[in-house]
């Protein structure tokens, strides 16, 4: 029965080391893509609904959609990032299947087609902490969005190198994000991107609720306190931490703060993405940092058997990329107010097991499915039942992948157009949990078509 549930230093290179901006290219032919009409371009400006808005990690993929998002939202927004995620292409010999252009480019591409002003400042928050400050003392943003933090479990899971970065960036960004907001003396609501990774998956017992869990404690006294945490990976820790943080920043400086935990995000482009190549989004498809369904889909499309880790037992939640950039702005708008606890919301359309995601791709595709060895330390089999009532009470109708045809062809077709670009060598996850997990892997081989994978 098939489920699908609704609901080190090395990395960072100086500024003078980057490559000169490359000219803006003529306009190149808008994507085919299966994507609803674009929404109607907004009135921008702080004297109507537009906010100010830092866009913190807004070159990745989730903050570049998203900054168009708010963008075209009408709100004011300014992209700040290190491009580290691009570095670690470099370090990892792997691109983005989609030929993805320059932050530059692409925020010119924008401005010209919308008649914005976005904005990318190339800052390393996690570093540059005195400069970050001055920014915020400067601009006065109302909101900042952040999604400055290394996001890949398996990434965070490889070296000891990568492990220390992960830890280091992160909780660096997140606590300087959040130090500096209470040195400007200024009322900025952060939006941060956690995710459903710090709960655990099965461990609450029953459905997982927003954050927050009722709880009995001895004496019979009840109370409503955070979500046990227990993160699966460095990468989820991290945001365990974070969210200390900000309940520390929010009961003593009276921070508004959102968490948003979300689900593993799908899909490529959004309507708006889609408009012009120059916007396009990245599409990651390696063992490191591609997420599995898109994973899935691009093995289809190149002919290379879905790679499931163990039985493919495991239930996750997922949210499709233009329903994550929905959200995003439903949470700029809908900020808590001061004083208030931390606002804590599932971004989450629904949960899905592994295999059935395999088998829903196979029967659309007829790609052949082939078990491999879990790089992971985890439960082969788990139940997920996930709460998103907030954000459906705020109006989300998040795309269901029962209902989603289209838009799982898009990706396919998306995949199909770069395979090209796409290095066998690279599918498969070279990052083990323990060394328990690298032994139960020896000898084990996945074919990848053109070179089989050790």
């Amino acid at each position: 029965m098939m489920l699908l549930a609704a609901a080190t230093s090395a990395y960072h290179l100086p500024s003078a080391a980057r490559a000169a901006p490359p000219l803006l290219l003529p306009r190149a032919p808008a994507l085919m893509v299966a994507h609803a009409e674009a929404p109607p371009l907004e009135a921008a400006g702080r004297g109507g609904k537009g906010k100010k808005v830092f866009v913190l990690g807004g070159d990745g993929f989730c903050g570049w959609p998203t900054a168009v998002h708010l963008s075209n939202a009408g709100h004011d927004v300014v992209i700040i990032d290190n491009l580290s995620r691009r570095k670690i292409d470099l370090e990892l010999g792997c691109e983005s299947l989609t030929p993805i252009s320059s932050p530059e480019v692409r925020v010119a591409a924008w401005n010209e087609l919308s008649g914005r002003n976005m904005r990318f400042e190339y800052m390393d928050i996690a570093k540059e902490y005195d400069r970050f400050l001055q920014m915020i003392k400067e601009e006065k943003p109302d909101t900042m969005v952040h999604f400055a933090e290394q996001r890949a479990a398996p990434y965070s899971m490889k070296s000891g190198a990568t492990k220390r970065y992960t830890v280091e960036n992160n909780v660096g960004a997140s606590h300087n994000a959040v130090c500096a907001i209470v040195e400007s003396g200024l009322d900025i609501h952060l939006v941060h991107l956690g995710t459903m990774g710090v709960y655990g998956y099965g461990n609450s017992g029953g459905k997982i609720p927003e954050g927050y869990i009722d709880v009995t404690l001895p004496g019979g006294r009840e109370r409503n306190i955070l979500h046990p945490a227990y993160p699966g990976s460095v990468y989820h820790a991290t945001k365990c931490l974070d969210a200390l943080l900000f309940q520390f920043y929010a009961k003593n400086d009276q921070l508004r703060i959102t968490d948003l935990h979300q689900g593993i995000v799908w899909g490529t482009n959004t309507p708006l993405t889609s408009k012009d190549e120059r916007l396009c989004n990245r599409f990651d498809y390696d063992g490191e940092y591609g997420t599995v369904l898109n994973r899935f889909l691009m093995q289809a499309a190149c002919g290379i058997p879905l790679t499931v880790y163990g039985t493919g037992g495991q239930t996750r939640a997922f949210i499709h990329i233009t329903d994550t950039c929905k959200c995003i702005e439903l949470a700029v708008n809908n900020p808590p107010v001061g004083g208030e606890r931390v606002k804590i919301l599932n971004q989450v359309a629904q949960t899905a097991r592994v295999r059935d995601l395999a088998q829903l791709i196979g029967s659309m595709t007829g790609a052949k499915v082939q078990l491999t060895a879990n790089p992971r330390a985890e439960d082969a089999e788990n139940e997920l039942e996930v709460s998103n009532d907030q954000f459906k009470e705020m109006g989300l109708d998040p795309i269901l992948l029962d209902s989603a045809a289209g838009l799982l062809t898009e990706v396919q077709e998306i995949a199909t157009k770069y395979q090209h670009r796409c290095d066998r060598s690279k599918v498969v996850s070279k990052s083990f949990w323990n060394k328990g997990t690298a032994k139960a892997a020896e000898g084990k081989t996945v074919d990848v078509g053109a070179k089989t994978v050790v």
